[in-house]
């Protein structure tokens, strides 16, 4: 709401880089405990139930998140100091789409597709359903 009143140039580059410094320390968290969670799935026994599957969600989401969060910042860094890379396309909604494709609807679509199969239920002994 700031922005629309006063138009200052100062504010719109501290909050680009802002942004991107957010986007940054995402991406590297997603990095840090997807790959201590990587490399600690890895240490299981390899008879280990579900070991394979685990590896492979952990790693691929760990990749996915990382990329994108780590393409924002980037995109986001070269807009705060590129007058003619602005995010800012309303006017052209085919660049706003292939970004945001990009950086939002495409990673949540893969991230959904891998984490598709919930575990199984569990029943407790104790528990016995109404007949």
């Amino acid at each position: 709401m700031y922005l629309w009143i006063n138009d200052n140039s100062v504010v719109l580059l501290v909050g680009k880089i802002f942004i991107a410094v957010v986007s940054f320390i995402a991406a590297l968290g997603f990095l840090l405990y997807g790959g201590r969670l990587f490399f600690m799935l890895r240490r299981f026994p390899i008879e280990s139930k579900g070991r394979r599957k685990k590896l492979h969600e952990v790693g691929s989401v760990t990749g996915i998140c990382f990329t994108c969060f780590l393409i924002r910042c980037f995109v986001v860094v070269l807009s705060a100091f590129d007058a003619d890379a602005s995010l800012d396309v309303l006017d052209h909604p085919v660049l706003n789409f292939i970004y945001y494709m990009l950086v939002e609807i495409l990673p949540s679509a893969l991230v959904l597709y891998i984490l598709r199969k919930l575990p199984p239920k569990r029943i407790s002994a104790q528990y016995h359903p109404i007949r």
